[in-house]
């Protein structure tokens, strides 16, 4: 009876994990009213390292007194072009101007304002800007959203009038540009949008100029700013390729010296252009259109170093390391799938020629020599994600020479890694090495999130800022590897306790790394933690023995769909601006607009699965395992049959990859770093498997090895004398065990099938 619940009681634990991580979300206070005038003045492709004390003294002492943060100034398009920029500001959602749009670059504005009145203005196309971004593309947006919120909207130059017209291209008051005396223009309506110009180029002394401009302007603007007004500094989009992170100051009541955030990035210093416009309407005290804005309100918080060189050093430099990570991430998983790739043919004819023949013709054997140094490499293969990710703790982008600095510090670290795995003890015994890569791949990774995702943020294999993705928390890569090691791990140490304690041990395990993925203070991953849920689900119910039937499948489905119901519910009692994106495509679904999101999902699962790297390294991995490891020569099999925890572990692993990828809209990415960690520990695994598979001594006949306890395959049968029913040779090369770490009486064989499976 108690086994037949055990399922069931595994599956409530599991949830009750899952639930308890995804429940708990940080206070977010709704913001309240500041103000009663707001001013956005938007600069084109104003950056950081365009501010000085110098070039830019009003907007330095506006940073003095305000708050700061790096604005992502995704769009619909990328890059985001200044039309894009000012039309997704004003819609508070991604949004695109219609039109042709050069290769490379951004095309030259063409916005056509009319002023018939001499008063407003009128867009004459925005009309159909409004059913190209509604009909062409998945975000469902509608340009002069935050213009509609409000009663009356001033714009002060041409890509102003963009951001402030409403959805039928009315412009309530315009001007080309600021009047001598812009005061009672500012003054007229509770919200302003100006244009303060351009900063383009890449010359040094251009952009100086123009910054320079920028600057007075501003300085006319903060002169004639209403009183108790918010006035909002932005670098409202990029001018050409690539794309950068730019400036966002805030400076009113409420806004002193800190850090500006909001809720859609969850990162101190971190905001994106969607959320200027709800943090607009928040300061004004006006309700916003939930459907429509994408964003959510800014707020200051402490934090902000109270020198104001080294804090916008900070951002400038935070801007270097996003761009030196776009270019060297593409790299960077180019020569790992290469590198990967190489290692599985050269492991192919190892695999062919591991399992030794008991009779006197044979093919010979391969040099040991040769097998361990293709054992280190497996290794250091399975240890580069890890190793690339610590390599983020090092300023490896400030260099002249980024990709070469990353490599030789991520080169120095994988063979740091190699070697502690390699003089780790135990590392002779079959799992020794596939446990210790394990434990380490989910040590690095979980040290991180648990210090704040540090490394993550702008790292070769984390996520970056400029793509406007994610901010904070446990990245698609950092998912694959920290699920697969966790998993791996529980599988180790579920081998070492007695088979009816294996799925506790599992469940301990995976649970708290279910909290680790899932909690919003630590990886902030809720499509993560349900799809490991379910991995560790799968891996709990086989981790005793047997393959992954229909039921075991419906018990991991059935955890995981009650860890999504029960957070659905918590969440969807939280107010609408805290809730998560489970809560709010759930209420998208009850207002009839939850196909938008079900869309913008599946159009990233198609993009990913095209464009990323990280998918021929999941199909490399795949046809590995599927065309050798899991052949009767391959090794996989057998492996399996000896030790059934590691079965269960990677049949886990499997379908928690599986599951985030798809519902996270990511694909095969994190099935590929996952595999970036599993198969290259399977085929070492695999190796020392077979090295050992015509093992046939028996306990009492002269071999010293066979008085060792412990010293036969896990699948074997308990002997009278406390021995296992095989036992290695006495010539078997030191620190080559077969399975001298397994616990035996895994399987209630007799020795003579025990035979027989050998």
């Amino acid at each position: 009876m108690l086994r037949r619940l055990t399922p069931v009681l595994l599956t409530l634990l599991v949830v009750a994990f899952g639930v308890t991580a995804l429940a708990a979300r940080p206070d977010r206070a709704a913001p309240r009213r500041t103000a009663d005038f707001v001013v956005l003045a938007g600069v084109t492709g104003l950056r950081w390292d365009d501010v000085d004390q110098r070039d830019t003294p009003t907007l330095w002492a506006l940073a003095r007194q305000g708050s700061i943060g790096s604005l992502s100034v995704r769009s619909a398009h990328r890059p985001t072009c200044p039309v894009d920029g000012w039309l997704t500001l004003g819609a508070g959602n991604f949004a695109a101007w219609n039109g042709s749009r050069a290769a490379a670059g951004c095309p030259a504005a063409a916005v056509t304002v009319e002023q018939p009145d001499g008063i407003g203005a009128n867009l004459p196309d925005q009309e159909s800007v409004v059913q190209h971004n509604q009909q062409r593309l998945p975000w469902g947006t509608v340009p002069g959203s935050l213009s509609e919120s409000v009663r009356c909207s001033v714009a002060v130059g041409p890509g102003a009038a963009v951001a402030a017209a409403r959805p039928f291209g009315r412009v309530d008051r315009y001007a080309p540009g600021l009047p001598a005396d812009p005061a009672p223009l500012l003054g007229s309506c509770v919200l302003s949008i100006v244009d303060l110009g351009t900063v383009a180029g890449e010359d040094p002394a251009a952009r100086a100029a123009q910054a320079r401009r920028a600057d007075a302007e501003l300085a006319r603007v903060l002169a004639a700013r209403p009183p108790n007004s918010l006035v909002l500094v932005a670098g409202v989009s990029d001018t050409d390729l690539p794309s950068r992170l730019h400036v966002a100051v805030a400076d009113g009541p409420g806004w002193e010296r800190g850090w500006l955030t909001s809720p859609s990035t969850g990162r101190e210093g971190y905001l994106q252009l969607v959320d200027l416009a709800p943090t607009a309407l928040a300061a004004l005290g006006r309700p916003m259109p939930e459907r429509l804005f994408l964003g959510r309100p800014a707020v200051a918080v402490a934090g902000r170093p109270a020198d104001l060189p080294a804090a916008i050093a900070a951002t400038a430099d935070a801007d270097r390391e996003a761009g030196a990570q776009r270019r060297v991430a593409g790299w960077f998983f180019a020569l790992l799938t290469v590198a990967q790739v190489l290692l599985a043919v050269a492991v192919l004819p190892l695999l062919r020629r591991a399992r030794r023949h008991a009779g006197p013709v044979g093919p010979a054997p391969v040099s040991r020599r040769v097998v361990a140094v293709v054992e280190l490499l497996l290794v250091g293969a399975a240890l580069a994600v890890p190793a690339a990710l610590l390599a983020d703790a090092v300023p490896w982008w400030r260099g002249t020479h980024a990709g070469w600095w990353f490599a030789t510090v991520t080169a120095l670290l994988v063979v740091g890694a190699t070697a502690a795995v390699r003089f780790t003890p135990g590392y002779g015994s079959t799992l020794g090495p596939l446990g210790a890569v394990a434990a380490l791949a989910t040590l690095v990774v979980a040290a991180d999130v648990l210090t704040g995702a540090r490394l993550q943020l702008n790292g070769v294999v984390g996520y970056s800022a400029l793509e406007g993705g994610r901010y904070a928390g446990l990245g698609t890569v950092g998912l694959g590897v920290f699920a697969a090691g966790a998993l791996l791990s529980a599988g180790w140490l579920a081998r070492r306790v007695r088979r009816e304690w294996r799925p506790v041990a599992v469940v301990a395990v995976g649970g708290a790394a279910v909290l680790v993925v899932g909690s919003p203070y630590l990886g902030a991953d809720s499509i993560g933690a349900i799809a490991l849920t379910a991995g560790v689900s799968v891996a709990a119910a086989i981790s005793t023995g047997g393959w992954l039937t229909v039921s075991r499948l419906a018990w991991a489905a059935m955890a995981g769909l009650a860890v999504m119901v029960g957070f659905a519910v918590v969440d969807l009692r939280r107010p609408a601006p805290e809730r998560g994106s489970l809560g709010r495509f759930l209420a998208a679904v009850g207002d009839g607009t939850g196909g938008l999101t079900v869309h913008r999902s599946s159009t990233a699962n198609v993009e990913t699965l095209v464009n990323s790297p990280l998918t021929l390294l999941a199909l490399a991995g795949a046809l590995l395992v599927w065309f050798a490891l899991l052949r009767p020569w391959g090794g996989l099999m057998r492996l399996f049959g000896i030790y059934p925890t590691m079965r269960a572990a990677m049949a886990g692993t499997a379908v928690a990859a599986g599951i985030g990828g798809v519902l996270g809209g990511s694909a095969l990415d994190v099935a590929g770093s996952a595999g970036a960690l599993v198969v290259p520990m399977a085929a070492l695994a695999a190796l020392r498997v077979l090295d050992h598979s015509t093992d046939r001594t028996r306990p009492g006949d002269g071999h010293p090895a066979a008085d060792r306890p412990g010293a036969g395959y896990e699948g074997s049968p308990p002997t009278p004398g406390g021995g296992d029913a095989t036992a290695a040779p006495a010539d078997r090369a030191p620190g080559r065990a077969a399975a001298d770490d397994a616990t035996p009486a895994d399987r209630g064989a007799t020795p003579a099938a025990a035979a027989r499976g050998r």
